[in-house]
């Protein structure tokens, strides 16, 4: 009976240490990155939103935070989105960590992004420009949830590149590469085909008589140049529109910022 209660303790410590990591991903999975006080979204669309966010999240140590609002006190959506990170303290993997947040206000139909640490480097500006012009058509017609899709996946792929490179760069196009190689593929191909029918060694000189060829008259003239100027105009059209910068939050904490309508 003593070896049955020695080995019934040894197989549950057993059971429990291999539970340990199961439970820790799962409260990663729980962790709440997903704030719709506007209600723009249902419960399930929230509940797969949030689970895209920690699984996307993780793979770049980051938190990827939406938050949705009715009304923001003096329209001052920056700041309040600043005092957010400040006092909930988001984060990866400590308190006021990597985060990078997507806020939309309602009654305004102001979209603001800002990135902090990390998210600050890989999503500065700029990129937040690119993230925000993305999904400003889904906002403006009211796909929420494919606009937050966009979203994350679209902040998960820039954070892959480095910060001096450029995400949208045809050359990291799955399909431009994938075409690029069937192209070269096919050309390559087609040379061999070509060579293997054997070389041709008739030319235009062949069955040439060069006693009775020949240039019987040539003449150059030259007549006058005539040059023409035409204006350029430069465009200055700015996209969906917005700004970006940055800013440092009331608690110290610097960020990259983008901000526009939709």
């Amino acid at each position: 009976m003593r070896r049955r209660y020695v080995l019934g303790a040894v197989l549950f410590l057993l059971v429990a240490y291999l539970m340990v990591p199961a439970l820790m991903v799962k409260a990663a999975d729980d962790k709440p990155l997903i704030f719709d006080e506007a209600n723009l979204l249902s419960p399930e669309e929230r509940d797969e939103l949030n689970a895209m966010a920690n699984e996307y999240g993780a793979e770049r140590e980051t938190d990827f935070m939406i938050l949705t609002v009715g009304r923001v006190e003096n329209d001052d959506y920056e700041t309040w989105t600043e005092n957010f990170y400040d006092e909930y303290a988001p984060g990866y993997d400590r308190r006021h960590g990597n985060t990078v947040i997507l806020t939309i206000v309602l009654d305004t139909h102001d979209v603001h992004l800002e990135g902090y640490y990390k998210a600050e480097k890989y999503l500065d500006s700029g990129r937040l420009l690119k993230i925000q012009n993305k999904i400003t058509p889904d906002l403006s017609r009211g796909n929420y949830k494919q606009a937050f899709e966009k979203y994350i996946k679209t902040a998960h792929r820039y954070m892959g590149f480095e910060p001096d490179m450029n995400p949208d760069n045809i050359l990291f196009n799955l399909w431009f590469q994938l075409g690029s190689a069937a192209a070269i593929g096919a050309i390559a191909v087609g040379v061999m085909a070509y060579r293997s029918g054997g070389r041709v060694t008739v030319n235009s000189h062949t069955y040439e008589d060069t006693s009775t060829s020949g240039i019987l008259n040539q003449q150059d003239r030259y007549v006058r140049t005539t040059v023409t100027k035409q204006k350029i105009e430069r465009n200055t059209s700015s996209g969906s529109g917005g700004g970006g910068g940055g800013g440092v939050s009331s608690g110290g904490h610097s960020h990259s910022s983008s901000s526009g309508k939709f």
